[in-house]
């Protein structure tokens, strides 16, 4: 056997025994008469000591050869360490060598396999086999398969049935572009990959599953960032047989469970935000309640004065920043240049002392007297020693930006402790959305989204107006999961269809599989997709995904490691009858 023992599994209770390993090393220090290796697996580290008046010379002068990453294999004795390590578990004892195997040299990595290395992002994804082996990177897809396993013990405990759906699937629209797959055997046909297994796990239910889940991969193509890959995992769930309240009670429990069994954490309070007050109150549909920071709406205050800015202005908003009072005219100037930067597109801002002594010092100080700023302060919360900041224009597009600012000043502020959890629903959105580009509107989530009943009839004469029976969570500011009820009966579905602009001819060719088994008694039903990568980060303690999947891809949908996407063969062109146009 190639070992007896991992490399973090003996201590003291192992000295005077025989012992076997075989891992990488992670460094060796040559003493001339003596000389230490640590030896590396993925369950810790031991030290080995090769003694030149203890150890036989062949071997001795063979460990001299050892160089970082060379697997090797040592069959030794446990003996006490003189210079005992308190911060491994096996730190009280070492391994004086008898016989050492060379498994595989290594070449010289390109950047040192430690937790604080010295390679860059691009390197470390081109060599990422290597990365895998630095704990941060190895501690992260183990606590990803940690957090796997609870799902699927939690869900299956409540008699969730998993069921796998296929990869291979007819292209349809559900708001980003599809990855397509050119069929060989059907010339001139692709199957598209699922973005996600929505029309599926609705005829599972039709099928008679009642509960079912999936640990699932889904595929998008859309411009990415840190927080999104082309591919990633979803906890998919659906349930027959239930309304929105059932639905959110077992993802409450799911969420609680994981929290309280992975990180210690009891979480009492889920709060219920309704969509318009997340984006009046915060400028987004995912709040990070972990701070305050709340947007306090000023036009009643700050219009029909002298300020033409003000006044020309759709919405005029601000936010008091607790202890930003002491703020110097640099640190205030550096601020307005970055909500001025293109990503975030705001024209100028307007900042607001509360000095100490209750009055106020402001950078509009010619048009508003200290009443006015005083209602200012009452209407964001902003206290003696804070500082208010004040942005204005078109309200959608100026809420975004004070949100952006919001969540730059907390992360500079430290008032986002990843060590704290703060989950809420976010409920009632909107079920449609105008496309300015196309005309007409389109599906806030997806097309099977069933409306709000009472909502119903505004679809003929206010149809931005009709509310979507539909929920996100939200943990620290980001969106963990989502779903809705769904529309179960043909006539509601064909009406829906009709509202996104479908034809009913379009309709039955993309969706009229759907349509037609809802005609043989589809039960009422809803679920909810955590996204499963972003929820392992955000329980990691990380705001990006990518050190939780172990091979991901670049910000340009490339996998650097393997070179893919690639050209492919002009013979496999041919098969699939593609030919490709030349720029």
């Amino acid at each position: 056997m190639y070992r007896s023992h991992n490399c973090g599994e003996l201590n003291a209770s192992h000295i005077n025994q025989e012992v076997t390993l075989a891992g990488w090393v992670q460094k060796s220090r040559d003493k001339g008469f003596m000389n230490w290796v640590d030896l590396r697996d993925r369950y810790g580290i031991t030290q080995l000591i090769f003694d030149e008046s203890r150890t036989d010379k062949t071997v001795f002068e063979l460990a001299k050869t050892l160089g970082r990453e060379f697997v090797i294999q040592v069959k030794g004795t446990v003996i006490e360490r003189e210079a005992k390590n308190n911060n491994i578990p096996t730190g009280a004892i070492e391994i004086l060598v008898t016989e050492l195997t060379i498994l595989n040299a290594a070449l010289t990595p390109p950047f040192t396999i430690e937790d604080e290395t010295d390679g860059g992002e691009d390197i470390r994804m081109k060599y990422r086999y290597l990365d895998i082996r630095r704990n941060p990177v190895k501690n992260s897809l183990l606590f990803r398969h940690k957090v796997a396993m609870e799902v699927r013990k939690y869900l299956s405990d409540l008699d969730f049935c998993e069921v796998e759906t296929p990869y291979l699937i007819k292209s349809t629209p559900e708001g980003a572009r599809d990855f397509v797959v050119p069929s060989r055997m059907n010339e001139g046909q692709f199957y598209a990959l699922p973005q996600s297994p929505q029309t599926f796990k609705q005829l599972l239910m039709v099928g008679g599953m009642d509960k079912y889940f999936q640990i699932v991969k889904c595929f998008r193509d859309e411009d990415l960032r840190a927080d999104r890959q082309p591919e990633f995992t979803q906890i998919d769930c659906e349930m027959a047989f239930v309304e929105q309240e059932d639905i959110l009670n077992v993802f409450e429990g799911l969420t609680r469970h994981l929290l309280k069994k992975l990180k210690g954490i009891e979480v009492d309070k889920f709060p219920r935000m309704t969509y318009e007050h997340a984006m009046k109150t915060y400028g987004n549909d995912k709040p990070d309640i972990r701070f305050g920071m709340e947007f306090g709406e000023l036009n009643a205050y700050a219009q029909h004065k002298e300020f033409p800015v003000f006044n020309a202005a759709e919405l005029v908003v601000g936010i008091a920043v607790p202890g930003a009072g002491n703020y110097t005219r640099k640190e205030i100037d550096a601020l307005i240049d970055w909500v001025k930067r293109p990503q975030v597109g705001a024209s100028g801002m307007v900042y607001v002392k509360c000095n100490e002594d209750g009055t106020f010092k402001s950078s509009v100080d010619k048009f508003y007297d200290q009443e006015d700023l005083s209602n200012w302060a009452k209407t964001t919360g902003a206290k003696p020693g804070d500082m208010l900041f004040v942005l204005s224009g078109p309200a959608d597009k100026t809420r975004a930006q004070l949100s952006a600012l919001r969540m730059e000043l907390a992360t500079r502020l430290g008032l986002r402790n990843p060590a704290e959890f703060a989950p809420l629903w976010v409920v009632d959105f909107p079920l449609l959305e105008f496309d300015e580009e196309s005309g007409r509107y389109h599906a806030m989530h997806h097309p099977f989204t069933s409306p709000k009943p009472e909502d119903l009839h505004l679809l003929e004469t206010n149809p931005g107006k009709v509310r979507a029976n539909a929920y996100d969570m939200v943990l620290n500011g980001n969106e963990i999961g989502g779903g809705s009820i769904r529309i179960h009966d043909k006539a509601t579905q064909q009406l829906m269809f009709k509202y996104l602009g479908f034809t009913e001819e379009e309709a039955k060719a993309q969706f009229g599989f759907l349509m037609d088994a809802f005609q043989f008694g589809a039960p009422p039903h809803g679920g909810l997709a955590f996204g499963l990568d972003r929820l392992v980060a955000i329980l990691g303690g990380q705001e990006t995904i990518r050190d939780f999947i172990a091979f991901p891809k670049n910000n340009s949908g490339r996998d650097v490691m393997i070179d893919a996407p690639s050209r492919i063969d002009d013979s496999q062109l041919n098969e699939l009858h593609i030919q490709l146009n030349s720029k």
